[in-house]
Parts: C-alpha cells; sequence; structure tokens
C-alpha cells in the first residue's frame, strides 16, 4: 500500500512540478502528517526533493531530476480497464491507489496537447457512488477477493446469511461482478459441490490459501450472472406476488415500463394493468409514487391506505 503511495507522490511532484503536502493528502486520500512521512522516507531513499514555504511554497524535486516513471505496467493497464468497464475500486483500498497512480501515470506520458482536456473533463465530471439516503455498507476484503481471483487460489470465507447465520466455506473464486456498486463474488463452493454468488459485503472474514484451482474452460462469468439474475428475479416474483389493479391515461404508458407488469387491457384514452408490487408492505411505498399518474383500483386494502396518507396530507394544507 505504501510503496503505490510513493509512487503516485512522485508522479503528483513531477506532473505539477510544485504542490503542497495538503493537495497531497487530499489527492491521495491520507492525512498531512502520513505525507510528510512518506516525503521522508524519499528524501532518505536518496530522491532530492525539497520544501519550501509560503503561498508559492510547497514540495518539488531539486532542478533538473525527473522521477522518469513514463510507462504503465500490466496493473495499471489492468485498473484503467476495470475502471472503462464501470467497475469502480472500493474508496481508500489499495486498487483505489493504484487506479490513481495508473491515471497519474497516464497523464504524465500522453502529450502536452491533451492535458487541457484532461483538466476541463476533472473539473466538469464527478463520480458519485454513494445512494441518496442509506450508508453504503463497506467491503472490508474486496482486494483479497480480487487478489485470490486474478491468482486463481482458493480462499476460505466466513459467510453471513441473510438470517444472521455464519458458516464457512472454501471457495474457488471464478470472478467478480459489481451490479449497483453491490459486489459479488461468484465461485465454486466445497461445500455445497455447485457454482454459487456471495454477497461480498456478507463476507466477515476472507484468508487466501495457498492451494490453486483450475478455471473450468466452459465457464464464462457474464452468461453464468445473467442466467442466475434471470432465475433470481422469477424466483421471487413466484415467491412474491402481489398484483396491483391500476387505471392510466395512454399519455402515461411509458410508466408500465419501470414496473413488474402482469398484463394489461387498452381501451379508449385509459389502460387498465396488473403489476407485481411483490408484498402490500412494498406496495405500501412503491404505490405512493404512482398516485399522481393512475388510479388504484385493486386491492381494497392499498386503496385504503392511498386514502388515508392523502387525507393524512390534506389535513396538513
Amino acid at each position: 500500500m505504501r510503496l503505490h503511495r510513493l509512487i503516485a507522490i512522485l508522479l503528483l511532484i513531477e506532473s505539477r512540478g510544485t504542490i503542497k503536502t495538503k493537495e497531497l493528502a487530499e489527492a491521495l486520500e491520507t492525512s498531512v502528517r502520513t505525507i510528510h512521512r512518506d516525503i521522508q522516507i524519499l528524501c532518505e531513499s536518496g530522491i532530492p526533493i525539497t520544501t519550501a514555504t509560503g503561498p508559492n511554497g510547497g514540495v518539488r524535486f531539486m532542478e533538473g531530476y525527473t522521477a522518469n516513471i513514463n510507462s504503465l505496467q500490466c496493473d495499471d493497464i489492468i485498473s484503467l480497464f476495470l475502471c472503462g468497464i464501470g467497475v469502480r475500486p472500493v474508496e481508500h483500498s489499495e486498487s483505489s491507489l493504484k487506479l490513481k497512480t495508473a491515471l497519474l501515470k497516464l497523464e504524465k506520458s500522453l502529450p502536452a496537447k491533451y492535458l487541457p482536456d484532461i483538466r476541463m473533463a476533472k473539473e466538469r465530471f464527478f463520480f458519485d457512488p454513494e445512494p441518496w439516503w442509506d450508508e453504503r455498507q463497506p467491503v472490508e476484503h474486496l482486494d483479497l477477493l480480487r487478489k485470490s481471483v486474478w491468482n486463481s487460489k482458493k480462499i476460505e470465507i466466513c459467510y453471513r446469511k441473510v438470517n444472521g447465520e455464519l458458516s464457512q466455506r472454501i471457495v474457488h473464486p471464478y470472478g467478480l461482478v459489481v451490479k449497483m456498486m453491490n459486489w459479488y463474488l461468484v465461485g465454486y463452493c466445497e461445500k455445497s459441490c455447485k457454482i454459487a454468488v456471495f454477497k461480498c459485503e456478507r463476507i466477515v472474514k476472507a484468508v487466501i490459501i495457498d492451494d490453486s484451482f483450475l478455471y473450468p474452460d466452459d465457464f464464462c462469468l457474464e452468461t453464468f450472472w445473467n442466467n442466475s439474475s434471470t432465475d433470481f428475479k422469477t424466483a421471487c416474483s413466484e415467491k412474491e406476488y402481489y398484483p396491483v389493479e391500476i387505471r392510466l391515461d395512454k399519455r402515461f404508458s411509458a410508466l408500465l415500463n419501470d414496473v413488474d407488469l402482469i398484463k394489461k387491457t387498452e381501451g379508449g384514452e385509459f389502460i387498465t394493468a396488473s403489476i407485481n408490487l411483490h408484498s402490500y408492505k412494498i406496495a405500501q411505498t412503491e404505490v405512493l409514487p404512482l398516485v399522481g399518474r393512475c388510479e388504484i383500483i385493486s386491492p381494497s386494502e392499498l386503496r385504503d391506505h392511498v386514502r388515508n396518507v392523502l387525507k393524512g396530507l390534506l389535513d396538513c394544507y
């Protein structure tokens, strides 16, 4: 972890010329004290770094020195590729720092004519992975899981099921999948003797075993995930079935693209449709945004719920 941070510090100094320790700390998501310690280590290793105080001061190399780190390594290419397909590393992780280092190398190696566009992109585009209301659960062992996947090493995990029960598993990790910023481990489970999906945030403990496995020639991660996702949604629909009949103006027909549609009937200017809201508890929440665009016809308990909510709102105003 420190090695990647030291390289990133060198690249930042070389690309910026002069940079303040506070800016280094913010860029690398660490403390100013840690940056001071890292700079001291670099100086002790023979890197000619000087510091100056004042408004125009900061950290810089002695005149004529260059870090000479111009080429992207294999790990850098992998980090950039994963980021490019939407696999964002967890903040403050080793993978996150590798990505920052790779991006700095890439920025530094490009011809000068591209730098204004890169600066503009940094200023005008921002990726925020956090949900609006709930805090995202940290994935503590993601770097270790990634190493086990990449090196085809078995991994022993302590996994917390939905009901809170803990179980020990030895898994052959075939791959990692990110869906809506949630991480999933796909691999062969020796306990269940089948390929399974594990939600990474439920992995309480993980240890890489010094035992390799062979990646199946006939296994495709994308195909497996798509098939398992379809099966999962089908199972949920069969298990959680709460049909709700609604009536809406055809102008709002696009609304049906965002719901689990059972059937619909068109007549005149209106559409009558049955949608699955899975359970009464879920329907109580999901039906309210629909009220302004459609009429809830049945079930009666849901109509009563909507009526009571609207009456409460009218009383407030």
